[in-house]
């Protein structure tokens, strides 16, 4: 189980992530329109001035159970063992143990 302060502060990176979302894609589209240098440092001065941690690029999947981070499997929000545990208990339709 991951420590409750690294989930709480990615779900408050998700909070700012989405509350900066407009403005940082209308920005990089403002950035990809104008030709003059001069006007796309000070758009890319404005882009930089946002939060850090309101960038997408800094959000990290987390298991939906235990808040693992890494080994996640899109299609079911969990970590690899928890996802191996259920399969193995047949909580999850459709899916099959693998036997060799």
């Amino acid at each position: 189980m991951a420590r409750k302060a690294l989930i709480y502060r990615e779900i408050k990176r998700q909070k700012l992530e989405q509350k900066y979302y407009l403005i940082r894609r209308s920005l990089k589209k403002k950035i990809k329109k104008t030709r003059f240098l001069n006007k796309k440092w000070e758009i890319c001065k404005k882009l930089q001035s946002l939060p850090r941690n309101s960038a997408p690029t800094r959000l990290h999947k987390r298991c939906f159970l235990t808040g693992r981070p890494r080994a996640n499997y899109r299609d079911f929000g969990l970590s690899g063992h928890i996802l191996r545990e259920m399969v193995y208990m047949c909580l999850l339709p459709g899916t099959t143990r693998s036997s060799w």
